[in-house]
């Protein structure tokens, strides 16, 4: 496996746009439109936010995917149709608008929204920009859908990666915005991930989910989950390899690829956190189970203190005992050794659940850094689990103060 570029586009067959339709205010000159196309009809499949309050675009999508067949996203930033007046109704209209230029059916059209919550999208907008947003449909437009999609996010997020299946190169590729409202329970994120590979549906379902459990369920940001999250996937088979419709050696091979192509997805997201100055990769090793291991990293990335400490540069590391002790899960605060490690060099803070005496100036060096690890064992059995977080900064309250206004 590789990486390559070519984002979203990177798979043979499909192609995207982005453009300034006017749902964001024009002051902004932003784009916050994206559509993404292939040329033949697609296996697909999706997964959620788990909030129980869903935006409107999330119930069509999934009415829609319920062939687990697609050929095109309509995505939309600046508003997220959710607790919005007429929003089904909405969303369907943008699918139609998707139709009536491309005439792709409605029913295999996905439909995805990213911003304030209980306004009503201007509808009109974007399809007065469907003519331009379709001109621009381009086999290199990855860069111009990231940018469509964004909101609070300071850089686009893009990744592909190849592999090889029986001497056939397999491109998966994908997109994705997320900056705040970001917690375990996929997620505010919208991915989409596009491959030529030839994989039925119930199968590339099965692979999302495994994928996205150890991916986007592994980071949080501000410890909200979004009411608009989505995760789609979608596989066009025009690398035109045997396709995979059982978890064989074809399948677990691209499954790898697709959790790392995730996994660095995801990790931009938790590093383009709101106001964040560091990207904080939490490891639990030594666990007696993975579950057990997860469970202890996700409480100290979500800790707002760890978060303050990370921020201040300061190696407080019982915060992060802290943060271990009301998480849930059961183990020996006797045992627990804590370390703070980046680019900076690597230095261990805590042995047996007891403090030690360290060189504070390089402790603060280590923590200065724009990524920073902290690394916990158990010492109680072989399992261990990472998760991805960021500090919480001044400019975090800015940002979210006035969202909405």
């Amino acid at each position: 496996m590789k990486y390559i570029e070519g984002g979203v586009c990177a798979a043979k067959g499909f192609k995207a746009s982005g453009l300034h339709c006017g749902v964001k205010s024009r002051k902004l000159d932003k784009k916050d439109v994206a559509l993404i196309v292939s040329d033949c009809d697609c296996a697909a499949a999706a997964v959620y936010t788990k909030n129980v309050v869903k935006a409107a675009p999330l119930h069509v999508t999934k009415a829609h995917l319920a062939d687990g067949i697609a050929r095109a996203v309509i995505a939309n930033s600046g508003n997220a149709n959710a607790c919005a007046p007429h929003g089904e109704e909405n969303a369907e209209k943008m699918c139609g608008f998707v139709t009536d230029a491309l005439g792709i059916p409605s029913e295999n059209v996905i439909v995805a929204s990213t911003g304030v919550i209980g306004q009503t999208i201007n509808t009109a907008v974007i399809e007065n920009g469907m003519p331009e947003l379709v001109s621009l449909l381009d086999y290199n437009g990855s860069q111009m859908a990231a940018d469509a999609i964004m909101t609070t996010d300071t850089v686009r997020k893009e990744a592909a990666v190849e592999i090889e299946l029986e001497g056939k190169i397999i491109h998966i590729g994908g997109i994705s915005k997320g900056s705040g409202m970001i917690h375990p329970n996929m997620g505010t994120m919208l991915c989409f991930i596009t491959t030529d590979a030839a994989i039925s549906s119930k199968m590339l379902k099965t692979a999302l989910l495994d994928t996205v459990n150890v991916t986007f369920n592994r980071i949080s940001v501000d410890g909200d989950t979004s009411t608009n999250d989505m995760c789609v996937i979608m596989a066009n088979g025009l690398a035109e390899n045997t396709e995979i419709t059982e978890q064989n050696e074809n399948y677990n091979i691209f499954v790898a690829a697709l959790k790392e192509l995730c996994q660095t997805l995801a990790r931009k997201m938790a590093a383009d956190g709101e106001g964040a100055r560091h990207l904080i990769t939490c490891t639990v090793n030594g666990a007696d189970s993975i579950e057990k291991a997860e469970t202890i990293a996700k409480s100290v990335i979500s800790s707002t203190l760890t978060k303050a400490a990370i921020f201040g540069c300061d190696a407080n590391w019982g915060r992060v005992l802290c943060a271990m002790g009301y998480s849930g899960a059961e183990f020996d605060p006797e045992t627990v050794d804590v370390a703070f490690k980046s680019n900076a060099g690597e230095i261990q803070v805590c042995l047996s659940g007891r403090g030690l005496d360290f060189d504070e100036d390089l402790a603060k060096k280590i923590l200065t850094e724009p990524e920073i690890e902290i690394l916990i064992g158990l010492k109680e059995g072989d399992k261990e689990c990472t998760c991805w977080g960021c500090d919480i900064t001044y400019d975090y309250i800015k940002i979210n103060g006035d969202y909405r206004t």
